[in-house]
């Protein structure tokens, strides 16, 4: 059989200069809000029509629902299903609401099965089935089953649009079969065919590049990829993300308890699971939860209530040690005046060492063979840092008060809450983590509570029984 060699009939259009050429600005915005203002359709569809599904998901986000809803109206003649991946589920279903149920069909349609699932997992049962009833049979049945598997995991990420070969084809055999699959048929994007064995069970992944780089007579297992990963159906999609960044994955199939390939998780989807968990550990740090700026005032207040409520039982705690010292605060003011610097500088430090050690745990770098020697590392670094500011405090407090003593009791007493502050900062996260309660979340104000209480104690008590 004579080889083929592939020509493009014609150059591909490739809109990746156009979306990032254009950058949406203040007087973007302006300009598409006079255009809904006026009623101008023409005019509303010629500034949207550069912009990417993102852009016109984040517009939609920062604009109020009174501009958001007469947006859409004038605008859903367009309205690209890839939008509504894109958009913050906090408005996600208001827009859903919005739309036209011709629209909303046509904008689901053109969706991955993994988008869908995503789309359809946060709305409540009415609205869910008005996303279902919008897809063929086929389809339907395909991401009712993605919602039997549990939340977060790898059967609720995947896509079922998969590209797999048999064991014994041929490069032109893999090329003869896409030339006649129908489009819709195959996934939008995809980077590997995925070789099976005749039970359904992946057995390796042949990239496109070899693909189109071999001779049509290659037998695809002979130009199989060297680093090759299955990911069972139930597995958490965090430790999916972390496998796609530890391996340097570009796409990995997904079985099922079988080990029967059942679809594919992409590079896209698994690293937004992992900027969605840093974000996530970033606003747990501050204990503001998971929302977002469209939620209501209600909303946003629900979330941040109860941390801040922990925090006020912290706080007391805090104060009832100061209590103690009533006596010697009141014969000795300048104890009122240096006290919240020890308390701070241990803060400080354990916020530190505690974000490090957040972090350490989410990306599996803080595991048990090393856990003693990081927090060793901690308590050094508290040590240097709390001797370094500690020669300094000391010397402030005596040319302040003109006091030897208290300069020697605030520098011991820096030490002492620095060191503590290492300990407390690496330890806690790792204790939580062991307990089953998110170090990112819980972490904060217990390390804060740890470093307030050491340091006033220490402070205080220096104080008492050396000065008094």
């Amino acid at each position: 059989m004579s080889e083929q060699i592939l020509e493009p009939s014609e150059p591909p259009h490739d809109d990746s200069t156009e979306d990032e050429a254009f950058v949406l600005d203040q007087r973007d915005v302006a300009a598409i809000l006079y255009a809904v203002e006026i009623d101008d359709q023409v005019k509303l569809t010629e500034l949207m029509e550069p912009l990417h599904a993102a852009d016109i998901a984040d517009l939609l986000e920062q604009i109020s629902a009174f501009e958001r809803t007469r947006l859409i109206r004038l605008y859903d003649h367009e309205f690209d299903g890839e939008i509504l991946s894109e958009l913050d589920e906090s408005i996600r279903e208001e827009v859903i609401a919005i739309l036209r149920p011709h629209v909303l069909t046509q904008a689901v349609r053109e969706m991955d099965s993994d988008d869908v699932v995503d789309l359809v997992e946060d709305l409540e049962g009415s609205r869910q089935e008005e996303i279902l009833d919008a897809l063929e049979d086929s389809d339907r049945v395909a991401i009712e089953q993605a919602l039997t598997y549990p939340e977060y995991s790898a059967g609720r990420l995947m896509q079922r649009e998969v590209v797999m070969a048999p064991e014994h084809w041929t490069v032109g055999d893999a090329i003869d079969y896409l030339r006649r699959t129908k489009e819709e048929d195959l996934p939008d994007q995809f980077y590997h065919i995925i070789m099976v064995d005749p039970r359904l069970h992946p057995v390796g992944n042949v990239t496109l590049g070899k693909v189109m780089r071999s001779k049509r007579t290659t037998l695809l297992r002979d130009i199989l990829e060297e680093t090759f990963h299955v990911i069972p159906a139930m597995r958490d999609e965090g430790d999916v993300a972390y496998a796609f960044n530890q391996y340097h994955l570009i796409s990995a199939p997904v079985v099922d308890d079988e080990g029967r390939l059942i679809g594919i998780i992409t590079i896209d989807d698994a690293m937004a699971v992992l900027d969605d968990e840093h974000e996530e550990d970033i606003l747990r740090l501050a204990g503001v939860g998971e929302g977002s700026l469209s939620d209501r005032v209600i909303e946003t207040t629900k979330q941040r209530l109860p941390w801040l409520g922990v925090n006020l039982i912290t706080a007391i705690a805090a104060s009832m040690v100061i209590s103690q010292f009533e006596v010697a605060i009141a014969q000795i003011v300048a104890l009122a005046v240096l006290m919240p610097i020890v308390a701070s500088m241990g803060g400080n430090a354990g916020t530190q060492s505690l974000t490090v050690a957040v972090r350490a745990i989410a990306t599996k770098d803080l595991t048990g063979s090393n856990v003693w020697r990081v927090i060793r590392r901690e308590c050094l670094v508290g040590l240097v840092n709390g001797t370094i500011f500690a020669v300094i405090m000391g010397i402030v407090g005596m040319i302040w008060f003109g006091s030897p003593e208290l300069g020697y009791v605030i520098a011991i007493a820096m030490v002492i809450n620095m060191v503590v502050a290492g300990f407390a900062g690496t330890g806690i996260p790792i204790l939580l983590e062991r307990m089953g309660i998110d170090p990112a979340l819980a972490s904060g104000a217990f390390v804060t509570t740890v470093t307030d209480v050491v340091g006033f104690f220490a402070f205080l008590g220096l104080a008492a029984a050396v000065l008094l």
